[in-house]
């Protein structure tokens, strides 16, 4: 079961890098390519000011983070979990 959605693309750089870290960390996720996923690339929109910016990651109480690092990720699912 995954903890949230992460919005990205395939040449980004920092998407990667989070989804390593996130692997290595054992945290299930889904991704989502914008590039691929025009409708995804709505959302990702909304949750950044009419921008674009990847990685962002949507939880299932709505919120969103955009570029966090991996202690971020896992204190907001600490939180959610509480």
């Amino acid at each position: 079961m995954s903890s949230f959605t992460m919005y990205s693309t395939p040449w980004c750089g920092y998407c990667h890098r989070l989804k390593s870290q996130l692997e290595r960390e054992g945290i299930a996720f889904d991704v989502v390519d914008i590039e691929q996923h025009p409708e995804a690339a709505a959302i990702v929109e909304s949750a950044n000011g009419g921008n674009q910016t990847v990685p962002t990651l949507v939880y299932a109480d709505g919120t969103s983070m955009t570029n966090p690092s991996v202690l971020q990720v896992k204190d907001k699912l600490a939180a959610l979990a509480s």
